[in-house]
Parts: structure tokens; C-alpha cells; sequence
């Protein structure tokens, strides 16, 4: 059955833009074979995203959206606080338990190369998230909840590298166990 492609140029631009720097790399890839993958002409690109730059600033932030969505349904399925923070973890455990699970998109992208957008970006990001979890400690109770969420948010890092660097699926779990022991110590005693 044949895949619908994206309806407008802009979406079709950064599908293609998607697919292909997430998997070969920002800079690796050239603009040419983004442009061709999307079937647009060049002067799409740029009145669309301004230059290549433009282009890996949108990628990044669909990505920020897409991660966001997918962390809010992990959230939402649980009721109780604790679960909900935990529910982080539950979700990256499905991101990089996908086959084509390439890492962090954000890291991987200002790893390869610090390109107008990609820093601003990854920034945004990386404050998002620790915002998350500094919000769900403090849904949780727990006294010092910028502490715990900056804690989280090295253990999201250190799996989503590992599950990338080292081909090792496990490291979620092991990261969602040791968020599950640091957020027990902090919760308040019942």
C-alpha cells in the first residue's frame, strides 16, 4: 500500500528533512538530497525555512513537539504522581526500543554541528524537559524538586546515550529503576 506523503511542500520538506538527518546527520546530509527526497524545488526551501540553518531549527523543534506529545500520553496514563514522573521513563523505554532509534536528536545535532538554530533549539529542549521532571517531583511532594529534577534528567540523558552509543535497549529500564530509588528517597514519608 503505497504511503501518503505529506500535503504541502513545507511538511513534505521537513519529513524528508526528518528521515534523513536524524538517521545520516545534520551536516552530513546536503540540502540537495533533502530537497530531492521531498521532490520541492530549491527556492521552496528558502522561502519556506530561509536556508539550510532554518531548516534543521524546524527539524529540531517538530522533533521537541513530537517528544512532547509522546511524554504527555506516558504522563497521562497514571494517576498517581509518583507514576506519572515514572511515566518519563516509560516512554523513552518505547523510543529506544524502536529499531531505528538513533539517539538524542538534540545531542546528536550539536554534537555534528553547532548550526544557527541547532543550538537555540537543543536549548529550548533540554529546559523543557528538566522542566518536566522539576514539575513532576514537585507533583510528587518531594522537597527539593529542582535537585531530583535535574537528577532525572542526567539519567534521561545517560540512557538515551547509551541506548544510542552502545546498542543497549536496557538502559531505560535500568534508568527508569534508578529514577524510581532517587524519587523514593525524596518523597516525603507517608
Amino acid at each position: 500500500m503505497p504511503v501518503d506523503l505529506p500535503s504541502t511542500p513545507q511538511e513534505r520538506l521537513l519529513t524528508a528533512a526528518d528521515d534523513l538527518f536524524y538517521r545520516e546527520g545534520v551536516h552530513t546530509v546536503g540540502i540537495d538530497r533533502v530537497i530531492a527526497a521531498a521532490g520541492v524545488a530549491k527556492a521552496t526551501l528558502y522561502s519556506s525555512f530561509g536556508s539550510k540553518d532554518g531548516l534543521i531549527a524546524a527539524y529540531l523543534e517538530a522533533r521537541h513537539r513530537e517528544i512532547g506529545e509522546g511524554i504527555e500520553r506516558a504522563i497521562n496514563r497514571h494517576q498517581s504522581p509518583r507514576d506519572r514522573l515514572l511515566g518519563v521513563f516509560d516512554f523513552l523505554i518505547e523510543l529506544s526500543s524502536d529499531p531505528a532509534y538513533q539517539g538524542c536528536a538534540f545531542a546528536n545535532a550539536t554534537a555534528e554541528a553547532h548550526a544557527a538554530g541547532t543550538g537555540m533549539a537543543s536549548d529550548a529542549y533540554r529546559k523543557w524537559i528538566r522542566g518536566v521532571f522539576t514539575d513532576l517531583a514537585t507533583q510528587a511532594g518531594v522537597m527539593n524538586a529542582r535537585v531530583l529534577g535535574r537528577q532525572l534528567h542526567l539519567l534521561w540523558d545517560g540512557a538515551a546515550q547509551s541506548a544510542r552509543m552502545d546498542d543497549d535497549q536496557q538502559g531505560a529500564w535500568a534508568a527508569r529503576a534508578a529514577a524510581a530509588v532517587l524519587l523514593d528517597a525524596t518523597l516525603p514519608a507517608t
